[in-house]
């Protein structure tokens, strides 16, 4: 099977034990992204939400023979638990004509223009750890940026610079104009 992951941030420059094959492509499908959510170390990251800029993500072909065996590998390096992977990897399967997760629809769509056999991909609720599944609004991840120890900020500024130069979404636009955080060349 031909089997790809969809990325748009920390995979790119850290995929870490993903098995992928070769480099990540830049034409992927065009998908609503935005620095939503609220993760690990008090990090704003990137995720599918309706009121995201659309941007051409990134992907790349995994080594992995199985569907099951791709969405394990992408939940593990995403720290996300066997329990939760129903409801946090997306998928779209041609084989079984399946699919699930945020903008399941286009992904399919492109990935048959590809033929590409499935296709995974982070499907992550936007929102802060208090308020999963609530867009946030650029006030709110201004103040949060704002208000996170110095570390934490170092941490946070990293993961918004490193992100793929043409992930460039409203919110990071934003940004880079009040805190100069222009984009890594990665």
């Amino acid at each position: 099977m031909k089997i790809a992951c969809l990325g748009w941030g920390s995979l790119i420059w850290d995929p870490r034990g993903l098995p992928i094959r070769g480099n990540w492509f830049e034409d992927g499908p065009i998908l609503p992204i935005e620095f939503a959510r609220e993760s690990g170390g008090k990090r704003v990251t990137l995720v599918i939400v309706e009121q995201g800029t659309l941007v051409r993500t990134l992907w790349a072909l995994m080594s992995v023979v199985a569907l099951e065996d791709a969405k394990a590998a992408l939940a593990e390096r995403e720290g996300i638990s066997e329990e939760n992977i129903k409801y946090s990897i997306g998928y779209w399967c041609s084989e079984t004509e399946t699919s699930h997760g945020r903008c399941e629809a286009q992904i399919g769509a492109w990935a048959k223009e590809l033929g590409l056999d499935a296709v995974v991909w982070t499907n992550l609720k936007c929102g802060f750890r208090n308020a999963r599944d609530k867009m946030p609004t650029y006030e709110q991840i201004l103040d949060h940026l704002q208000t996170i120890d110095h570390e934490e900020r170092q941490v946070a500024e990293r993961y918004i610079r490193r992100a793929p130069v043409q992930i460039d979404t409203k919110f990071r636009r934003w940004l880079t104009r009040d805190f100069g955080w222009d984009p890594i060349e990665t």
